[in-house]
């Protein structure tokens, strides 16, 4: 199962950037005996300053045809890093080929856009920035991974 994590803004060289593409390559590598992966991360940005709409617009054109898609949003669901591997083990299970995890600007997802999802995900009660959540996200996804492989890397 392809993961696409589409997200509006760029993000730019520096420690953030050096720790997803870190954590997209250990998922990737982990992953691959898997069934999971490649993560394929796109980036889009309203240069038009159009709004959380025209953000849900670019996003929407982002993703890839039939995929679970699934919301990173503060109303979303609380998971353990056991139940989200379990959650990514069964869409893949299920014959799923994409999936794409949606990361939204400063103001959050279009609640069109989120109103589409199959799935919905918090990181928690608090907000943390937009930057910061697509590190945290390529992480529980290696986490995810080494949890289905049986790998030592997750101590519960």
């Amino acid at each position: 199962m392809r993961v696409t994590i589409c997200a509006v803004g760029r993000l730019r060289a520096g420690p953030e950037k050096t720790l997803l593409d870190d954590y997209v390559t250990r998922f990737d590598r982990t992953g691959r005996g898997l069934g999971l992966g490649p993560v394929q991360v796109v980036e889009v940005e309203d240069r038009k300053g159009g709004g959380m709409a025209a953000e849900g617009d670019l996003l929407r054109r982002a993703l890839p045809k039939g995929a679970v898609i699934c919301t990173l949003d503060e109303r979303g669901k609380l998971l353990s890093s056991p139940d989200f591997a379990g959650k990514l083990g069964a869409w893949r299970d299920a014959g799923r080929q994409d999936l794409a995890l949606v990361i939204g600007g400063a103001d959050g997802i279009d609640p069109a856009l989120r109103a589409e999802a199959e799935f919905s995900i918090s990181l928690g009660k608090m907000v943390w920035p937009h930057m910061l959540v697509r590190v945290m996200l390529a992480e529980q996804l290696y986490r995810a991974a080494t949890i289905l492989a049986g790998g030592p890397y997750h101590r519960s």
